[in-house]
């Protein structure tokens, strides 16, 4: 399994924040540093951008956990957003560090939710939180399938 070229390990960071060298199922944490293209008119980094970091974190944590992309062709489903729900609570601006870290609440049926939180890395400070529901679907039709039993065992308590 290997690790994102560039990220550091996390264990040094915040109370709460997961270490990337192990892989977690219920915690995968991402850090990235804010780029000047991803901010809006004020400054701030824009809406849409928090929403890339939820996908590209919830992609990176199910490839690190074997259960990516090629897993998934392979059992002929996927998975799709359905609902996010986004709380800003302060803005990101260019400079910041951000560690955005997913934290899988349910799973079962057809759908999972995710939970997101987003960090500024210098303060530890929450500035976003985001609840994604997401949706297995079959990939030949786009049509909502029950989650394979593989996927579904991994993440029992």
């Amino acid at each position: 399994m290997g690790r994102r070229t560039g990220v550091r390990p996390l264990a040094h960071y915040p109370v709460g924040v997961s270490d990337t060298s192990a892989v977690d199922t219920w915690r995968h944490t991402a850090r990235w540093p804010v780029r000047q293209y991803e901010l809006d008119q004020y400054g701030h980094v824009n809406n849409a951008v928090y929403l890339n970091w939820v996908e590209q974190v919830a992609t990176d944590h199910v490839e690190a956990l074997g259960f990516g992309r090629e897993w998934a062709a392979g059992v002929g489903g996927g998975w799709v957003v359905r609902e996010h729900r986004v709380t800003y609570h302060r803005p990101v601006v260019y400079g910041d560090v951000v560690l955005v870290t997913t934290l899988p609440q349910q799973i079962g049926g057809v759908r999972g939710i995710r939970r997101t939180e987003i960090h500024r890395e210098a303060d530890g400070a929450l500035t976003t939180e985001v609840d994604t529901i997401w949706v297995w679907v079959r990939l030949r039709d786009g049509r909502p399938m029950r989650i394979p039993n593989e996927l579904l065992r991994r993440f029992e308590r």
